[in-house]
């Protein structure tokens, strides 16, 4: 019998997947797993829930919670040989990449994507010896995120991240950096640079409009030195997917991305605090499966190059 690991934050999102567990275990059971959970207690703990469930091949391994769930499961997965296929629970404040894969809020319904089984194939980040599956990024805009209180977070969701935007606007400052990719190069100040896998990015769904999960690249967006105002007029535009062509913006496509800077900038990865920079950034191609809908799975596996490969684990 197939067996199935739910890894799940009972705090998150106003304590949903802690609430529905059962049902969750239940859903699964019917759908011929042998389900079991663990509740994390605290930072690190889903990772070290993911390799427990490795080293007894669960064949499936369920990240319930937000993107830092999902991070902490993906770094104690990503680094294995034996990889179970990912499922997602999205049960945070943003969730943005069960958005990017059409993975719904809803509980039932997210539970009959993984009753259903359909994978496709994704690329993982690794930067200085750590996992992403969505986004990595640096520059005081990115730090916001660390400075949202939990319980606010919990009250209003998504919201508590603008509110906190907003405050935080009038003190921006840019930081030098270089950045190398794929045999280009950028210098100078900045206001932040975004890595994405996925085109949803921090609740904008159309940040990066041509990422793709399984191409083998990463979309590079850099947003240069700007004042309040051309920020506030660039966000604007970014609603829409219309600031790509901006002067401002530096946009590229690329499988290595080297950032140097003479400045404190820390790294954010899927929304947490990754460390400081530098660092490399380097895709590695298809390295695992994740359950995903069924016309999801379809458009996706049919996108594949054929020159793509599965990347080996080791960023070669």
């Amino acid at each position: 019998m197939r067996k199935a690991r739910i890894i799940y934050n009972p705090t998150s999102g106003r304590e949903v997947a802690k609430k529905h567990i059962a049902y969750i275990l239940d859903r699964l059971e019917n759908a011929g797993y042998e389900a079991s959970a663990y509740a994390t207690k605290g930072k690190g703990d889903a990772t070290d829930g993911a390799r427990r469930a490795i080293d007894r091949k669960f064949d499936l391994v369920v990240a319930a919670g937000g993107d830092g769930t999902i991070n902490e499961v993906i770094n104690g997965l990503a680094e294995k040989k034996f990889r179970p296929n990912l499922g997602v629970l999205p049960l945070g404040t943003t969730n943005d990449f069960a958005r990017a894969v059409n993975i719904p809020r809803d509980i039932a319904r997210a539970c009959d994507v993984l009753c259903d089984g359909y994978t496709t194939p994704i690329d993982v980040g690794k930067v200085n010896n750590r996992y992403f599956i969505n986004i990595a990024g640096g520059g005081k805009l990115t730090e916001l995120t660390y400075d949202v209180p939990s319980k606010l977070k919990t009250m209003m969701g998504q919201m508590a991240y603008y509110i906190k935007g907003i405050e935080m606007l009038p003190s921006l400052r840019p930081t030098a950096v270089s950045i190398d990719y794929d045999g280009q190069s950028f210098s100078g100040d900045i206001m932040l640079f975004l890595v994405s896998n996925t085109n949803s990015v921090g609740g904008f769904e159309k940040l990066a409009p041509d990422a793709r999960l399984n191409d083998g690249l990463f979309d590079l967006t850099i947003l240069k030195k700007t004042n309040l105002g051309e920020f506030i007029r660039l966000a604007s535009m970014a609603l829409r997917g219309e600031h790509m062509k901006d002067p401002k913006i530096v946009y590229a496509q690329a499988r290595r991305i080297r950032i140097e800077t003479k400045e404190r900038m820390q790294l954010n990865i899927d929304g947490e605090y990754g460390g400081d920079l530098p660092g490399e950034i380097v895709n590695l191609c298809r390295h695992m499966d994740l359950v995903v809908p069924k016309k999801v799975a379809e458009t996706q596996n049919a996108q594949i190059l054929p020159e793509a490969s599965r990347s080996n684990g080791h960023g070669d």
